[in-house]
């Protein structure tokens, strides 16, 4: 089988819409395996490991009951002054637009509306992702190379 062969295989195979494809024989063996179309499973997965250690250790600070809920009202009315940019893809996060590039935005930097605040990757795609408002950034939600959710919270922004 040569390459031209090969690609007309996985072309056959993503416009089939099938999630995988095994070709074998007696000599050559090769597997493709393509997402379909609406799963996120591989986005999924990651997740799902990432929040079963923090599910297993959130009941050990539970020394001080009364002290958590009141701290918690504070922060959740303290951020209710400020604007969330939330992420408009599926996909992986990053702060910087290469690996020896530095950062877009820290916290306490100003962002205007247009600016670039981080980047998604997306299929191979690097998607550059725009502030919509104006103000100072707070806090960032999210860490750097991880993967995120459509409309998950990646930073707050202080518009005052």
């Amino acid at each position: 089988m040569d390459i031209k062969d090969i690609q007309n295989l996985i072309k056959f195979v993503s416009k089939a819409e099938v999630s995988e494809v095994k070709y074998k024989t007696k000599d050559f063996e090769i597997t493709i395996k393509t997402p379909l179309a609406g799963s996120d499973a591989v986005y999924a997965q990651p997740a799902v490991y990432h929040t079963a250690p923090q599910a297993v250790a959130a009941p050990a600070p539970a020394a001080t009951p009364a002290a958590a809920p009141a701290e918690k009202a504070e922060a959740a009315s303290d951020d209710s002054k400020y604007v969330t940019i939330k992420s408009p893809m599926i996909g992986t996060f990053y702060r910087k637009p290469s690996p020896d590039k530095d950062v877009f935005i820290n916290v306490g930097d100003e962002v205007s509306a247009g600016k670039v605040v981080c980047v998604i990757e997306a299929m191979k795609l690097f998607n550059q992702i725009e502030s919509e408002i104006s103000g100072k950034i707070v806090k960032i939600l999210v860490d750097d190379a991880t993967p995120v959710e459509y409309d998950q919270p990646l930073f707050l922004v202080d518009p005052s």
